[in-house]
């Protein structure tokens, strides 16, 4: 009975074992498929069909800025429906991107297709305690998770602030799994002049950004896969 017993534990070892490398380097050619995709822009097209987008809003700065981008160069017709999310205690952001949607894209006439305005828990308030921020950033990754089973959007729009860090990360994670493939662009904030936000510097070394841009010359020689676009305010 013991040396059956053993008979079948060596038969099942091989298996799992097999089973487990298989799925490893599918799990890494997957990954390598998407790093080799990612860094390639959205692709042109005679008809192209509107994008579900995602346009990530911060405090301060950080919205006047997107605002700034989204004014000069969004495609409103291409860029539709607009989903703009801000942090549940950012009430100013989604007022300016109503003030956005009511005096410029709407007056410009077109078809700007439907926008909603969103909130998202933030992971850690200024000044609040590490210890206690465990559960903020918990529930924080469990409300993007939803927004963004939610929305699905095709393309991420964000500047830096770390509201964007966890719905980015998803983003990757959906493309990983083949729920939806969604472009991240990331624009650095023009206060950043040597060097990345820490939003920015984990976007960019993870390579979970398709198209990360810069504002400074210097930034894109210090960061060569960025793309510098110059003053965008």
């Amino acid at each position: 009975m013991e040396n059956q017993h053993d008979d079948n534990c060596c038969l099942f070892t091989p298996s799992i074992i097999t089973l487990t490398v298989s799925a490893v380097l599918i799990a890494i050619t997957r990954v390598l498929y998407i790093l080799c995709q990612s860094g390639k822009p959205l692709r042109p097209s005679k008809s192209p069909k509107p994008l579900s987008t995602l346009i990530v809003l911060g405090s301060g700065g950080h919205t006047a800025e997107m605002i700034n981008v989204l004014n000069v160069l969004l495609q409103k017709d291409r860029f539709c429906p607009r989903f703009y999310v801000a942090a549940a205690t950012d009430n100013m952001s989604l007022q300016k991107a109503h003030l956005l949607e009511e005096n410029v894209f709407n007056l410009n006439g077109g078809k700007g297709g439907s926008t909603q305005f969103l909130q998202i828990y933030r992971s850690r308030e200024v000044g609040q305690s590490y210890i206690t921020s465990i559960g903020t950033t918990f529930l924080a990754l469990v409300h993007a998770l939803w927004l963004m089973i939610r929305i699905r959007p095709q393309v991420v729009l964000c500047n830096g602030p770390g509201t964007c860090v966890p719905l980015c990360v998803i983003a990757f994670l959906f493309k990983m799994v083949g729920v939806r493939w969604s472009s991240v662009f990331y624009v650095e904030s023009i206060a950043r002049v040597r060097k990345l936000s820490l939003s920015g510097l984990l976007l960019y070394k993870l390579r979970i950004a398709d198209q990360f841009f810069v504002q400074w010359p210097q930034l894109q020689r210090k960061y060569p896969r960025a793309h510098y676009v110059g003053c965008l305010m």
